[in-house]
């Protein structure tokens, strides 16, 4: 029987509370207490709260780029759909605890706050590489295909912000149909959402 590896259990117990409870004011001690461990032991496996902060949003993002082509339909299906079910995952309000982490440690590794700093490594381009292959499969030109993406993520990102600041579900949504006429065309965006 293969060894367990105690960080990927205790980052797993770590997500999935953190995606039920939040992290407001939320200490290791707490976290610790939550998931059966010690918070020395969070702090062994990954070093200090703000570094075990930037590995839970790696995995769920990790999660989320994994899960892409389970939702998108091929090259070939209309495009719109795909979008607003993307849409639709992640910005449902389950994801909003991960969602709200993301943005602040976001904004502290902007800031330069000791332990987040690997946070922006990748934070962009590892979706934006994503992204490129799916609109070049699209037929999208590589040139294009790349910057639609980078466009798209911030799109996405700030629509996430929006949501998470007004909770104005239907407006943001709106938002959204624009973004997916702009992006697709008028003819392909006037689907079911």
């Amino acid at each position: 029987m293969p060894r367990s590896n105690p960080r990927a259990q205790l980052l797993e117990s770590a997500i999935t509370y953190i995606s039920e409870r939040g992290i407001s004011d939320l200490s290791l001690r707490e976290l610790a207490s939550a998931i059966g461990t010690s918070h020395r032991m969070l702090i062994h496996h990954f070093g200090s709260k703000a570094q075990l902060w930037v590995a839970v949003v790696r995995a769920v993002e990790e999660r989320q780029r994994a899960g892409l082509p389970d939702l998108l339909p091929d090259p070939a299906a209309d495009p719109a759909t795909a979008m607003r079910a993307w849409w639709k995952h992640i910005s449902d309000p389950s994801l909003w605890a991960n969602e709200r982490l993301f943005f602040e440690l976001y904004g502290q590794a902007l800031q330069g706050r000791p332990g987040t700093e690997a946070f922006l490594d990748g934070i962009v381009d590892s979706w934006l590489d994503t992204i490129t292959d799916i609109n070049i499969a699209t037929g999208m030109d590589p040139a294009t295909a790349r910057a639609n993406s980078r466009l798209g993520i911030a799109v996405t990102r700030g629509l996430l912000l929006d949501l998470l600041a007004t909770k104005d579900h239907a407006s943001v949504d709106a938002a959204m149909e624009v973004w997916i006429a702009l992006n697709v065309g008028p003819g392909d965006a006037g689907g079911d959402h």
